[in-house]
């Protein structure tokens, strides 16, 4: 008999941990997990070790330090315009993936619904099994102009009686793309007019390409009071294995999450919270220049792998490309990524495990690009052998 509680059945191995391990053993070049191969800003780090050296490797204030929670309610108002009162209205979490977790934990009651955008990142749909919850997936889609999106149809259906709340990923992993105002309003209407919260996922909040605007759901009327805003440093500042994050709302909302987080890992990142906090107070210009050096290197990629036969849709923000492997001949992505490695020694993720609906992402495949430029350059020499170039 199986141990493991029906409800988590469905999920194994993640694909990540399954796609390097392949990469590891066939000596391959890793663009399926999306990490950086480069540390963070300098300060940052010498504020991390000066911590470690000074006392800060006991127990924080559990909804993190004041420092941190000062700090990230700045940037929500210098960026966003959001005002958040850094005593109740933020809460530090162990990455994004805890805040997400602890939100849809605290707000979801067996069998109530929630609405969000497929392709999803993997834990949203272990979370809301961990709560008993439903997902009610919209399927993100290709259009002819190469972006991702929505039938708005699809989304009002979503919504019913059962309907608790909607998971909101913008920049969304894994396609790239970035909600517009237009379709963050009807969110909005459709939140308001059902009466539900939102949980968004922002991790990708300052990956935003070709002059593009990220909109944070909470900033549309009727949302502020209605969100819970999560974010973290792993992405903006290339620190994923420290696992800060942050989740901002109004005090009802950040109290509810707070009441299961403290249950999950109670506190975490003692002395890599006042590094973060540096980090938040870095000048504007940082996030420009990690931006448009990271657009560069989503440009050198995306030219590799429509060197390399594949149909690129080009990203509008995040780390990650999608492609579609049909012009070389793939009819399903697990058995193209499984394949990849021994064909030319480059690893990607199969898009497909992020969906409900299978066939929508079946001949798609994800690659990220925030890795140095030679890395980049040697993984695209080598997927351009699967063209004979």
């Amino acid at each position: 008999m199986d141990p493991l509680v029906a409800r988590m059945q469905p999920f194994g191995t993640t694909i990540f941990a399954e796609m390097s391990a392949l990469a590891v053993r066939t000596g391959s070049v890793n663009l399926g997990q999306g990490f950086p191969d480069t540390d963070g800003p300098a300060g940052m780090l010498d504020e991390a070790a000066k911590a470690l050296h000074t006392g800060a490797n006991q127990y924080p204030p559990g909804p993190g330090i004041p420092a941190l929670r000062v700090a990230i309610a700045a940037h929500q108002n210098e960026f966003w315009s959001l005002d958040y009162d850094p005593d109740g209205e933020v809460l530090v979490t162990a990455g994004a993936t805890e805040a997400v977790t602890a939100a849809i934990l605290a707000l979801c009651e067996p069998g109530d619904e929630v609405v969000c955008f497929e392709p999803f990142y993997d834990s949203y749909a272990a979370s809301i099994a961990l709560a008993g919850a439903v997902r009610r997936p919209v399927t993100l889609r290709p259009g002819a102009d190469g972006r991702f999106g929505f039938d708005p149809g699809d989304l009002r259906a979503a919504f019913g009686p059962r309907t608790r709340l909607v998971l909101l990923n913008s920049p969304h992993n894994p396609t790239g793309k970035v909600f517009t105002r237009d379709e963050l309003r009807l969110i909005a209407e459709l939140c308001v007019s059902h009466g539900v919260y939102a949980v968004t996922d922002e991790v990708y909040e300052h990956l935003v390409f070709d002059g593009g605007e990220h909109i944070p759901l909470a900033t549309l009327p009727g949302m502020r009071e209605r969100t819970v805003q999560i974010s973290s440093a792993g992405k903006t500042f290339s620190c994923t294995g420290w696992k800060v994050g942050w989740a901002c709302g109004p005090r009802d909302l950040v109290s509810a999450v707070l009441r299961v987080k403290q249950f999950l890992t109670f506190v975490n990142a003692a002395p890599l919270q006042p590094a973060v906090a540096y980090a938040l107070s870095l000048p504007r210009s940082y996030y420009q220049e990690f931006c448009a050096d990271h657009q560069a290197k989503r440009d050198q990629l995306v030219g590799g792998l429509t060197d390399a036969g594949f149909s690129v849709l080009v990203p509008e923000g995040t780390y990650f490309v999608t492609a579609d492997t049909s012009g070389l001949g793939g009819t399903d992505g697990v058995e193209f990524c499984r394949d990849l490695p021994d064909r030319c020694g480059v690893v990607a993720v199969p898009s497909q495990v992020f969906y409900d609906d299978v066939e929508a992402g079946r001949r798609l495949i994800r690659f990220a690009f925030c890795k140095k430029p030679e890395v980049l350059d040697e993984a695209v020499s080598r997927l351009r052998r699967l063209s004979g170039h």
